[in-house]
């Protein structure tokens, strides 16, 4: 049980870089895995990073792989999502969200940001 607020999405250029962050409410932010996923109009929502309660250990989709850099701050309750090398399939709205030990998503989801990447 978190709430959580997406921000930071907009109009990147590729080859353009963008940082996305997750606000989340409470004081048990940390006792949660956490992750990235995007959906693209028409298509399913698609795993992009996963975090570890502590950071210590993070997940990758080969399309993020290189290129974005998943992190969080459990002290100020925030997750990021630090988007390099942007590419225009980068577009999609972009979730952040609770998920289990099998990186599946776990009942909290954020409202969303848009990232638009142009080419």
């Amino acid at each position: 049980q978190v709430q959580l607020v997406e921000s930071g999405g907009g109009l990147g250029q590729a080859g353009g870089s963008l940082r996305l962050s997750c606000a989340a409410s409470g004081r048990t932010f940390s006792s949660y895995r956490m992750g990235w996923f995007r959906q693209a109009p028409g298509k399913e929502h698609e795993f992009v990073a996963g975090i570890s309660m502590s950071g210590a250990v993070t997940w990758y989709a080969d399309s993020a792989k290189g290129r974005f850099t998943i992190s969080r701050d459990n002290a100020k309750n925030m997750l990021f999502l630090q988007m390099n090398s942007l590419k225009p399939e980068d577009t999609a709205v972009y979730y952040c969200a609770t998920v289990d030990r099998d990186l599946q998503a776990s009942g909290s989801w954020g409202q969303g940001t848009q990232v638009t990447v142009s080419s």
